[in-house]
């Protein structure tokens, strides 16, 4: 028998670690760190305390949606919170674990001994990539429930208003919260993809692990400009913005949808970027951990690409031009929310029920003095709204001033009469009770998608 046959009968047959084994050893890994563990903690309590806490003040964070409503039900907390996750809390969580998933094996110098144990690069990607996922999926499963359990402690399980006025259903509320935050898990993902992409382009240095933050604050500074509405809905983090949309009746679903459609395609398509960047990588070279002109090419151009072509698909298939903040849009969305608002301060007053139909609520409004056509954000929109009540001849006429942002938010101001909207409280056979009209907040619907022509 010769030496070459000896030799491979003795060789003992390598197996590959399966990927749900490396999965379980990556997770470990990243629990193991005290930061990881302290964020966990963190997102555990801290919602749950900071709800409670404010709650309990005589001053609440009204410049925040649904803020003004945090001392009427305990469904209002889970949303403020919402709200501060998605601009500060989530792109942060996101860059501390999927930004530094792999740059960390790049500071430690780990690879080789990594890839002995595993022996697939693909595993290593897949195991590291779940993981920061399963801690991701973590941390906002704790600042949802720690927020709502906190809201329904400190103050109770009651109605929520909507941002049209309506009345939602404790049981109602409650679903609509969850699901907002499920909404957000998708922009989330986006985050993360191109945090995976930042982690594995530009190894040990410290833009990998700063890339998911600054790209959700540029995105956030671009939701600030009047960018053209096909521009807003197809940057990934518009979701973060579009679940107002579930608490109008009916239900603002387009944008919402768009939203989480594009944040996905952005995390598929940056999760793949990552792994063909990671794949190709030179594990034998200990310092080819990073190239400016690689992630240039095989990152940030193809998803400049994937920005342009979306913005592309979603001029052709909708009818939105220019900010889609309108006057038609903005007159009708006052004067639902005002007919909603009416009936709630009725009830607290004891008055007669009246419904909407009867109410036949409707608003002019104009900015800046303009009367017709007027269209855009800003702080300078005049409203005034009217209304009939049964048996009475005369019409109610109600002034607002609006405050209306480039992403369609905006609150409505009570500038008179006094006796309908001119007191922060009014008078109720209970005692003194906030007035529903005295100031609230509204959306209007930026996107249409019905076919053009």
């Amino acid at each position: 028998m010769s030496a070459a046959t000896l030799v491979v009968d003795n060789v003992v047959p390598v197996h590959r670690v399966p990927v749900s084994r490396a999965y379980r050893f990556e997770l470990v890994k990243l629990v193991s760190q005290w930061r990881i563990r302290l964020l966990v903690l963190a997102c555990w309590i801290a919602p749950a305390l900071f709800v409670a806490a404010v709650s309990g003040q005589g001053t609440l964070p009204v410049d925040t949606l649904f803020g003004r409503w945090m001392h009427a039900t305990g469904w209002a907390g889970p949303l403020v919170v919402l709200g501060f996750a998605g601009t500060w809390a989530l792109p942060l969580l996101t860059s501390l674990v999927a930004g530094d998933v792999f740059a960390s094996e790049d500071r430690l110098g780990t690879w080789r001994h990594l890839l002995v144990a595993v022996r697939s690069p693909r595993c290593i990607f897949a195991a590291k990539a779940l993981a920061s996922l399963t801690v991701l999926l973590l941390l906002m499963a704790g600042m949802a429930c720690s927020s709502a359990v906190g809201g329904v402690l400190a103050v109770g399980n009651q109605p929520l208003v909507g941002l049209d006025g309506h009345l939602l259903t404790p049981s109602d509320a409650a679903g609509q919260v969850f699901l907002a935050w499920a909404c957000a898990l998708a922009p989330t993902l986006a985050l993360a993809g191109i945090g995976l992409l930042g982690s594995v382009a530009l190894g040990r240095s410290p833009m990998g692990l700063l890339l998911p933050a600054l790209v959700a604050l540029a995105m956030q500074l671009a939701q600030l400009m009047p960018l053209p509405v096909p521009v807003r809905v197809a940057l990934p983090g518009y979701a973060f913005i579009s679940w107002n949309g579930l608490f109008t009746g009916p239900q603002q679903l387009a944008p919402l949808l768009i939203g989480i459609a594009v944040s996905l395609v952005w995390a598929v398509t940056a999760t793949v970027l990552a792994r063909l960047l990671f794949l190709r990588r030179d594990f034998t070279n200990l310092t080819d951990d990073s190239s400016p002109r690689r992630a240039l090419i095989a990152g940030a151009l193809p998803l400049a690409g994937l920005l342009a072509a979306t913005v592309a698909v979603l001029t052709a298939t909708t009818t939105a031009t220019g900010s889609g903040i309108e006057q038609d849009k903005v007159q009708r969305s006052v004067a639902v929310a005002f007919a909603h608002l009416y009936r709630m301060q009725t009830d607290q007053l004891n008055r007669p029920a009246v419904a909407e139909a009867q109410l036949a609520a409707t608003a002019a409004c104009t900015k800046g003095g303009v009367p017709d056509h007027a269209e855009g954000p800003g702080n300078d929109w005049r409203c005034v709204v009217s209304w009939h009540l049964p048996g009475v001849a005369t019409t109610g006429q109600a002034i607002y001033q609006l405050d209306i942002t480039p992403d369609g938010r905006y609150v409505a101001d009570g500038d008179g009469p006094k006796e309908v909207n001119g007191y922060f409280l009014v008078r109720t056979p209970v005692g003194d009770a906030p007035n529903p009209l005295w100031q609230f907040d509204g959306n209007v619907e930026l996107l249409a998608t019905s076919p053009k022509g």
